[in-house]
């Protein structure tokens, strides 16, 4: 068998020291002033020999993987899967590597997910907290093991977090359908106890209040995720044709999928008669005749902001706590034609 290539024999080639050759390859080559020229040289000698860290080794030494466990709700939703993308990129150029896992909303598998990264000795964790994991979340807090929330959190534990401001998203979302003339707007939005949902619909209500109206249960539809799809038929039934609402508002983009499927088979015109709005974007709306308003989550910020917290926890632990709340923007989906 081949014997491994070494930093001694990168070194040797280049002409170089081997701590020299380390620092490039750690990226560290510029805070210990190696010319571009001579860290483009080892690189290059490094490919050609097609060398690889021995990480095992490096862990023993430094205590760290440099590897870190992202667990989302559910990786298959766009705006998982974008930020899943956005936070590896920015890993990636910060020299860590990322082992991803999806809960499916459910804490029983967040918890044995969390376990597994756990035993692969991640140096931190990106968590997009379920329902009903705020006991495992607090226990983290107490182990001192860095990790960062995203997209929800809990309000009365200390942790840092990154998020959009759900009340002021909410609020935004709904005066623009107010702005429309709309009286009657229906509110679409899961069952859940997580503080982001509730968040966006003390916006909704707020809206409505600050526009004199008065809050009706008629027009306000909660549905368990679990059965998405078979009572979404009956809550949009029940909204278009027995309230008679003139706008809807859906508080998740996976929520607007199936209600605006179920709103054009009732009626292929549907939203031509109806404003609707959603929370978060999903690239269905373009395959709509109608452009779809929309809030526009930057996830490209929250994913990079979330991924430089945590490794500025992990290389620092006594860097203070973080809690992001970015703005969203009010968007239009419209059908692409040539």
């Amino acid at each position: 068998m081949k014997p491994k290539t070494s930093l001694k024999d990168i070194a040797k080639i280049v002409g170089v020291s081997i701590p020299l050759v380390s620092y490039v390859l750690s990226n560290k080559g510029k805070e210990n002033r190696v010319s571009e020229k001579t860290a483009k040289k080892i690189r290059q000698v490094a490919k050609e020999l097609n060398y690889h860290p021995n990480w095992n080794a490096r862990s023993l030494k430094t205590n760290k993987t440099r590897s870190i466990g992202v667990i989302v709700a559910d990786i298959s939703n766009p705006f998982f899967s974008h930020l899943a993308r956005t936070i590896e990129d920015e890993a990636f150029s910060q020299d860590y590597t990322v082992i991803f896992g999806s809960s499916d909303e459910k804490v029983e598998k967040f918890n044995k997910v969390l376990d597994f990264l756990r035993m692969r000795q991640v140096d931190g964790f990106i968590i997009a907290a379920p329902e009903g994991s705020k006991d495992i979340i607090a226990e983290l807090t107490k182990e001192d093991i860095p990790f960062v929330l995203i997209d929800r959190f809990f309000d009365d534990l200390n942790t840092n977090y990154v998020t959009v401001d759900n009340f002021k998203a909410s609020m935004q979302a709904t005066n623009y359908l107010l702005g429309k003339g709309n009286k009657k707007i229906g509110a679409v939005l899961y069952e859940s106890t997580l503080h982001h949902y509730e968040k966006r619909h003390l916006g909704y209500l707020e809206a409505l209040k600050q526009a004199g109206l008065q809050e009706n249960t008629q027009f306000i539809k909660k549905i368990d995720h679990r059965s998405l799809k078979t009572e979404m038929k009956r809550v949009v039934k029940e909204l278009v044709q027995d309230a008679g609402v003139d706008a809807i508002y859906f508080h998740t983009n996976t929520l607007a999928e199936e209600g605006l499927t179920q709103m054009l088979g009732l009626d292929r015109k549907i939203l031509k008669k109806i404003n609707v709005v959603v929370f978060d974007q999903n690239s269905s709306y373009n395959f709509l005749e109608d452009p779809i308003p929309y809030l526009h989550q930057p996830i490209k910020k929250i994913g990079e902001k979330a991924l430089r917290i945590l490794v500025g926890q992990i290389e620092d632990p006594t860097q203070a706590i973080q809690q992001i709340s970015f703005e969203t923007q009010l968007e239009s989906s419209s059908l692409k034609t040539e």
